[in-house]
């Protein structure tokens, strides 16, 4: 079990490309959720991320058992998770516009930016589930940082095509 803990939580070793495992955990998520958006819509990605959670944060809660450091670098399921939910304005409004995934690039970009930018810097409630030390923790810090760069993609969709500005 503990191998197959290591997969998960690592996302097949992505998560000990170094520099920053972290941001190599969330530009993997990219293509992830582009492909099971393509095979299964937005709902999909939605079921993804949720299992991705539960099985994340049994992988995160196995891999530290026992060890002092709750949120080893090498884990980045959390990643995957966080950036899923960044990404899915941008995979709604494509769907809710009946247009490629790909065409709203500038939004995938700023999900991949936004959700690093809150998962580094760690603020308000994420600095707060972070610092529960443990496996709930590591996976909550995630899930928030990506909906706060979701309502950040928001927003920023909003203002490039004009709707804030009526």
């Amino acid at each position: 079990m503990k191998q197959l803990a290591e997969i998960i939580a690592t996302l097949a070793r992505v998560g000990y490309i170094k520099p920053a495992p972290g941001t190599w955990g969330s530009a993997a998520a990219v293509p992830l959720a582009w492909v099971i958006y393509e095979r299964g819509g937005f709902w999909a990605v939605v079921f993804a991320t949720l299992i991705a959670f539960i099985v994340g944060w049994w992988a995160t809660k196995e891999m530290t058992a026992g060890s002092k450091d709750h949120d080893p670098s090498e884990i980045v399921i959390d990643e995957v998770v966080g950036q899923w939910i960044a990404l899915m304005p941008v995979l709604y409004g494509a769907g809710m516009m009946g247009v490629e995934a790909t065409a709203l690039w500038p939004g995938w970009i700023a999900a991949f930016a936004l959700f690093r930018l809150f998962d580094i810097w760690k603020p308000l409630w994420i600095g707060k589930a972070d610092r529960r030390g443990d496996a709930l923790g590591v996976m909550l810090d995630d899930v928030i940082a990506g909906v706060f760069a979701a309502i950040c993609v928001v927003i920023l969709a909003g203002l490039s095509h004009g709707l804030m500005m009526q």
